[in-house]
């Protein structure tokens, strides 16, 4: 029994000492393992990967191609201008359009024009109210207008009668070809501001309904002007006979007052005070003032729709004192015959 106990001891140490180096000598292994996994995972990701970025690389390159290539031929002599085609002209000039295109063209060339740009400055000229740009490769520009329309006349501070439409633009002097429009608009504020502006379109859209008002009544020939300097108080000067008249309508409802004053007008015309009328104003909108002008001195009589037996002829200072000599003459010449 002494002599196996040992044997047994040593084995058993033996048996310990090889598991433990077994298992000290299997922990390389497994890194090594897990070190290839890891790495080969990451190759088969790449490759996955590999022709999207092969893609995104070639895209960039293309992409700088494209816009070198563009910058070369925009700026090539196969694109400078040499037509521009227009359309839709009645009244604009041709000539202005055309160099105010080749103007904004010359630096660039067609293939680079700035065809917004090109547009707004067409839009500053005369009669045009938009214009349409567009590319005729390789060398040629379009534009398509669609031209303002003159709507009215309007009598400037200087005398000058000038053609303005909706939007309250200057077009050009009236010509004595032109048509002659039924009455005139006076009163425009002739100063370059954004206040000015604002002002006459208000001006403008005063006078386009007076005119649609008066055209159906038929009243527009009698009259030869109307006066919006202050659109509270309206004033429209006749025509023909009446030409020295002035009617003052005053902030609202001139399509009623109109034909009030010109009825009062032609009342007062068959009394003996009818060729002294210089106004009339109905601008308070219940009764008629009539004003009379005479020996250089102006009165205002209300209308009170009397007849033409009732109104007497207005009087003057001298005309008082020649009424006085004569009555005093015609008193001399009794006395003598006494």
């Amino acid at each position: 029994m002494k002599n196996q106990l040992p044997s047994q001891k040593v084995g058993n140490r033996s048996g310990i000492a090889s598991k433990n180096r077994s298992s000290v000598t299997q922990k390389p292994a497994r890194r090594d393992r897990d070190f290839h996994d890891t790495l080969g995972s990451r190759v088969r990701t790449l490759l996955v990967y590999a022709p999207r970025i092969i893609k995104l690389t070639l895209f960039v390159v293309g992409t700088i191609m494209v816009f070198l290539g563009y910058r070369a031929a925009a700026s090539a002599s196969f694109f400078q201008i040499r037509t521009v085609e227009t359309r839709g002209l009645k009244r604009a000039s041709a000539t202005a359009i055309e160099t105010a295109v080749r103007q904004d063209v010359k630096e660039t060339g067609v293939w680079r024009a700035d065809l917004s740009q090109i547009s707004n400055h067409l839009e500053q000229l005369p009669w045009i109210r938009t214009a349409v740009v567009t590319r005729v490769l390789p060398d040629g520009i379009r534009v398509r207008v669609v031209e303002r329309e003159p709507r009215l006349v309007v009598r400037s501070s200087a005398g000058r009668f000038i053609w303005v439409d909706d939007d309250a633009v200057f077009l050009e002097d009236m010509k004595p070809t032109d048509p002659v429009p039924t009455f005139f608009l006076r009163g425009w504020n002739e100063d370059q501001s954004a206040t000015a502006r604002q002002e006459n379109g208000e001006r403008v859209t005063k006078f386009l309904e007076l005119e649609r008002d008066w055209n159906g009544k038929g009243l527009s020939e009698r009259v030869s002007e109307v006066n919006l300097l202050d659109l509270r108080d309206v004033r429209a000067q006749l025509a023909g006979d009446d030409s020295q008249i002035e009617l003052r309508l005053g902030a609202e409802n001139q399509g009623q007052r109109l034909p009030k004053a010109l009825d009062v007008l032609d009342r007062q015309r068959q009394t003996p005070r009818g060729a002294f009328i210089s106004y009339i104003d109905v601008s308070q909108g219940k009764r008629a003032i009539v004003g009379l002008n005479t020996g250089g001195r102006t009165f205002a009589d209300a209308d009170s729709g009397n007849s033409v037996s009732d109104i007497a002829p207005p009087s003057t200072s001298a005309t008082k004192e020649k009424d006085a000599k004569a009555r005093a003459q015609a008193k001399k010449n009794e006395q003598k015959r006494t």
